[in-house]
């Protein structure tokens, strides 16, 4: 083989060292040495990364959610959701307390008569003299109703509502008197009595008998009645605006 020859093979054959071929730079290790590739790499590996977590997050709150009837219980927003739900529909059932309605203060309202009036401010001169009270020269208006049967026997006093005894007492013009405190700042007061069967701070039920009609001396003439006052925020309004038709 000539030099010339030689020459060729020499050139055409890969460099040795010391009788191994040498590593050529492979295609992956170029890339690797661009600037942007570890950039890039690490917001796909992220990107990945989170759409699993969210993928994980989003099956576990379905299978929460999905089955209630084996024992699951909910937990974060959604429970707290439900229970609100369903507090606030227990709240907002209004509870709303019966009031009494007022009775007669008499066990048989059929054999009483109104025998004198409320005075009323607002009623014709003829009701207005109707309504006066006179004691001696004096005459007062009536701050109540006076209540009697036809043939002047006495009968049972009842209270026309539940509440508290707050005052008993013996009145020197009105003869004895029983007060009774009741809810919603309402007073029924029932005086000209006999035989009273309550005390001071006793609890009454509506109906229940306090005492009987008796005599007074401010209302002599009327004999065994019973004058039935009640007050609304401490003022005296008509109690037959609040008792029932008979």
């Amino acid at each position: 083989m000539n030099e010339q020859n030689k020459k060729s093979v020499q050139e055409e054959t890969p460099k040795t060292t010391q009788g191994v071929p040498a590593s050529q730079p492979s295609s992956w290790k170029r890339a690797m040495s661009k600037r942007w590739v570890f950039p890039a790499t690490y917001i796909a590996a992220a990107g990945i990364i989170l759409t699993l977590v969210w993928v994980y997050q989003g099956t576990g709150d379905k299978t929460l959610n999905s089955d209630p009837a084996n024992g699951v219980v909910e937990t974060g927003a959604s429970a707290g959701t439900d229970e609100t739900a369903v507090n606030g529909e227990q709240e907002s059932v209004e509870v709303v307390a019966k009031s009494e309605n007022f009775v007669w203060p008499v066990a048989v309202p059929s054999e009483i008569s109104v025998v004198k009036p409320f005075y009323d401010n607002e009623a014709s001169s003829e009701e207005h003299e109707a309504a006066m009270v006179q004691y001696n020269d004096t005459f007062i208006p009536n701050t109540g109703v006076d209540l009697a049967r036809g043939d002047n026997k006495t009968f049972e006093v009842k209270a026309a509502l539940g509440g508290k005894v707050t005052r008993v007492e013996q009145n020197p013009l009105t003869g004895q008197v029983v007060e009774i405190t009741h809810s919603d700042n309402l007073k029924t007061v029932y005086q000209s009595l006999a035989d009273v069967k309550v005390k001071q701070d006793d609890e009454v039920k509506q109906g229940d008998a306090i005492a009987s009609a008796g005599v007074n001396e401010l209302e002599k003439t009327l004999g065994n009645h019973l004058h039935f006052e009640v007050y609304e925020d401490g003022q005296p309004v008509n109690p037959q605006g609040y008792l029932p038709e008979k």
